[in-house]
């Protein structure tokens, strides 16, 4: 998963995602192939003025889940290991 944070000062929002989109698209592809694993990228953008885009709360519900999988599997790991 890629995270990029970018704090426009213009209202360009939607384009500024979709530029973040098409930048690290060769790296996911990159990533996925090398790795074997899913890679996607989360552009978490926000106008100077508080503009978002309408994706915006999509990619963070995302990013919670990602977050909360990563603690249950690092808890599970632990709990295995001090058993």
């Amino acid at each position: 998963m890629i995270i990029d944070v970018t704090i426009p000062g213009d209202r360009n929002v939607i384009k500024k995602e979709a530029k973040k989109i098409l930048k690290y698209k060769d790296l996911i592809t990159e990533i996925q192939c090398m790795w074997k694993v899913k890679a996607k990228v989360i552009p978490a953008i926000t106008g100077v003025t508080g503009t978002t885009s309408k994706l915006l709360r999509h990619y963070l519900r995302k990013l919670r889940n990602y977050i909360k999988t990563a603690i249950l599997g690092t808890a599970h790991i632990l709990q295995n290991m001090l058993m």
